[in-house]
């Protein structure tokens, strides 16, 4: 969750013998799997901006159509489609499809409240049909935000198994999809999940002195996509180049400006 503002034996010698640029690597299965310090954008609100020159685009997967997939891919471009598997949205055309019984308290966003990940007889359909989604427009990745709940104040007695049991569900329902999944945050859990997710995104780790917690994917090859909203770039791109973090600033409202470092 943003925070609050107050808050695959010729294939494989051919494999060997080159290096492919880090937008075009391929994880488990034939998934894309992005390497440390690839460049990307991060865009969730206004117009589109297309332009920005960089290999990796994360934008909302309700917001936009398959003709916006396929122009970005016809760019050279993969991209990563964000939906919100943690909290529940009023503004999204499913939202009448949660029962009141998993929604939670509000997560510091304006018509957003967490969700009860112990329900996974009524999440996962839902869950399931939101990376349907994903996969039929033609998203390389999917960005789930709110992974974190057991570390919030949801409404919920929700445990750090329930929340591991919960991040596995869901990046397994995108690998069956054939989509490369990040982790959202969840820091603590990233020794238990790094195996199980295929890059990582990260927000404000430079500012809470958390940027070494995303380590367990930087080793394992899989890149960390990190933001920073609140401090200047000569605060924290030094670090993230030594980290091989893929680091930018951008504003809270995830428009295109963005100043990467």
């Amino acid at each position: 969750m943003r925070r609050p503002v107050l808050l695959t034996a010729l294939a494989l010698l051919l494999a060997g013998c080159s290096s492919p640029a880090p937008d075009d690597d391929r994880g488990g299965a034939d998934r894309w799997q992005p390497r440390p310090g690839t460049a990307w954008q991060w865009q969730l609100s206004g117009r589109l901006d297309t332009s920005v020159d960089v290999p990796v685009y994360d934008i909302d997967g309700f917001d936009h159509t398959e003709a916006t997939v396929t122009a970005l891919h016809e760019d050279g471009r993969k991209v990563i489609c964000y939906v919100s598997t943690g909290a529940w949205e009023d503004f999204r055309p499913d939202a009448d499809a949660f029962p009141e019984s998993v929604l939670g308290k509000g997560n510091g966003w304006e018509g957003e409240r967490w969700l009860d990940i112990r329900a996974a007889d009524v999440l996962e359909p839902l869950m399931a049909e939101r990376l349907d989604m994903c996969r039929d427009k033609g998203f390389d990745a999917v960005e789930p935000d709110n992974m974190d709940g057991y570390r919030n104040d949801t409404g919920f007695p929700l445990t750090a198994d329930d929340q591991l049991r919960y991040n596995r569900l869901i990046a397994e329902l995108a690998h069956e999809r054939g989509m490369a999944v990040g982790l959202k945050n969840d820091l603590d859990q990233i020794p238990d999940l790094v195996d199980d997710f295929d890059f990582a995104v990260n927000e404000q780790c430079a500012q809470y002195g958390e940027c070494a917690d995303n380590k367990p994917f930087i080793d394992a090859d899989k890149a960390v996509f990190h933001v920073e909203y609140e401090l200047p770039t000569d605060r924290f791109c030094a670090d993230s180049r030594a980290l091989r973090l893929s680091s930018m600033l951008k504003k809270y409202d995830l428009g295109a400006w963005r100043e990467a470092c």
